[in-house]
């Protein structure tokens, strides 16, 4: 395992460690020379460069809606109604700013999150990041593989059957070689996103209710336990380490550039809107079937709710909702493993890129095909612990929310890493307060997994009022403290050109300096993994033991 450090002639040394990622890109719907520096003055030249660069947002957001997210949002529509709707719209900014993060360090570094790091944070952070990313992501996948058999189970195919062939799919079609083929073929599961429509049109919804609920914040039955923890696990669904990671090294394997950053934050706000349309589609299906069944305020699972939509909706629904399912569980559970495999070849430094033949790159897909293959056969172990599984997926996503966005905003705020392209003040304090506001909720999620009996309305206020003064508290120490590091003043990058800069290779960068800010959010976030990941795994090997 080499590594292998490309520098193409006359151009700026980067920090690209696999060749593959340097070159034309050669998107799904189009391709743009690797020296192309043509103005795109019309609206048609920027319509075909969009449709070229199109690709790692809209699969990054459509993978969203995977078999939890299908189950979280048919949950909601089924017990609460379209009164839940209003989270949906509060989602967006969400979704687009963490991403946004990614769109700039992908392009401007060349390298994916892993690498950055390691290289950033050093090998304890790196090692944790990758591991918990391994962990988190491998019993995802088995939750895909779960919605794969519920889906199917509808049509009378056995899980022997549909799960085999379902991960034999996965594995034909991305290690093909070619990184448009696969793209391509991810891309068919985004139009099949959209059978969501149709779900929603058969259920004649009653649409001046449904825009009502959707700015009016309120909660059907008021305020709750199981109420607060749905909606924290539907505001849960949108940010997971996952996407981070993938999105930011599919940019860098279709050789997206600091040129064509406004084309890929285009691509990720469609996708981001695409994600919500498709999830308020199926919240406001299973409000309007469900209402007045004796289904309504008593969800199950996704199986279950299939055969809900064709008995109090039509058969055809039923039939909507199974494909629906199982195209979120296949788009996801492909995401997912290959952002695994593109975090291991950048720790081992290996040839990571779909650009590569098998023989070129077995490290990189064979981490893949083993991870499809394990988790596929879990599922099909008898009396496998698959409900334990989905639970621990829920708390350690959670858990484990809070370092990732962590370490993007940290990485975002570093200038040698992204130069010109560096967080402004006023994005670092949104990204705080948002950054802050999903701890908060990713602690509440986490609590309330090892302890039920607690109390999520309490909790919500302790929490909400020490984020305030812990936010407080940090623009003033900022204030206080206000100085720019030596050599990385805004002055430094007067003049440049932001379309052509990009972070020199990493061997070239000065030591990370951390602030006295940044040092604080390190410490408190190790003691909060040391707590409640420690009491996390305690409570799923009790939970295991008694199963």
């Amino acid at each position: 395992m080499n590594q292998e450090i490309f520098t193409p002639t006359n151009v700026r040394p980067s920090a690209v460690l696999d060749q593959a990622h340097v070159g034309d890109i050669k998107g799904a719907l189009g391709t743009i020379a690797q020296h192309d520096t043509a103005s795109r003055k019309g609206w048609k030249a920027r319509l075909i460069a969009l449709f070229a660069i199109m690709g790692p947002g809209l699969i990054t957001m459509i993978g969203d809606n995977d078999a939890g997210g299908i189950a979280t949002y048919s949950q909601a529509g089924q017990n609460y109604g379209t009164s839940l709707l209003w989270v949906l719209f509060l989602l967006i900014p969400v979704l687009v700013f963490n991403q946004e993060m990614v769109v700039r360090l992908g392009s401007v570094t060349g390298v994916g999150h892993a690498r950055l790091i390691f290289e950033r944070f050093g090998r304890f952070w790196g090692w944790f990041s990758v591991g918990d990313l391994f962990i988190l992501n491998f019993l995802t996948i088995v939750t895909e593989f779960i919605g794969v058999s519920l889906a199917m189970s509808y049509f009378g195919l056995s899980p022997w059957i549909s799960v085999p062939l379902s991960a034999a799919l996965l594995i034909v079609f991305t290690i093909t070689g070619s990184f448009r083929r696969w793209e391509r073929f991810m891309l068919v599961f985004v139009l099949i996103n959209f059978v969501a429509v149709p779900i929603v049109i058969l259920s004649h919804p009653n649409w001046g209710q449904a825009a009502m609920d959707t700015i009016r914040p309120h909660i059907l039955g008021g305020i709750s336990s199981d109420s607060l923890l749905l909606i924290i696990a539907m505001v849960g669904t949108t940010v997971a380490p996952w996407q981070l990671f993938f999105q930011q090294s599919n940019i860098v394997d279709k050789r997206i550039t600091p040129r064509w950053i406004p084309y890929e934050r285009a691509d990720t706000f469609i996708g981001a809107v695409f994600t919500v349309i498709g999830a308020a589609a199926l919240i406001i299906a299973a409000a309007f079937v469900f209402k007045g069944t004796p289904l309504f305020g008593h969800f199950t699972d996704a199986g279950v709710t299939t055969l809900g939509f064709a008995q109090h909706g039509s058969r055809l629904m039923g039939t909507l909702f199974a494909i629906a399912l199982l195209n979120a569980s296949l788009v996801g559970a492909g995401a997912v493993t290959l952002s695994t495999s593109y975090a291991f070849g950048d720790t081992f430094k290996t040839n990571h890129s779909l650009h590569h033949t098998y023989s070129n790159a077995r490290f990189f897909y064979n981490t893949y095909i083993l991870m499809v293959l394990g988790a596929a056969a879990i599922v099909l172990i008898p009396q496998a612990p698959l409900g334990l599984i989905t639970t621990a997926v829920q708390a350690l996503a959670g858990v484990l929310l809070p370092s990732a966005s962590a370490f993007l905003l940290l990485l975002c705020n570093d200038k040698q890493v992204l130069g010109p392209w560096a967080n402004r003040p006023v994005t670092n304090v949104l990204g705080a307060l948002i950054v802050g506001t999903l701890v908060v909720l990713s602690f509440i999620l986490a609590i309330q997994t090892l302890f039920p009996s607690s109390d999520p309305i309490l909790l919500i206020k302790v929490l909400g009022s020490a984020l305030l003064i812990g936010l407080l508290g940090m623009a003033v120490l900022a204030i206080v403290r206000r100085k720019p590091t030596e050599g990385q003043s805004e002055e430094s990058f007067v003049g440049v050109d932001a379309s052509t800069w990009r972070m020199p290779p990493i061997a070239d960068l000065k030591p990370h300096a951390m602030t006295l800010q940044a040092k604080v959010s390190m410490g408190t976030l190790r003691l909060y993994l040391v707590v409640v990941a420690g009491a996390l795994i305690f409570k799923l090997v009790q939970l295991a033991l008694h199963h």
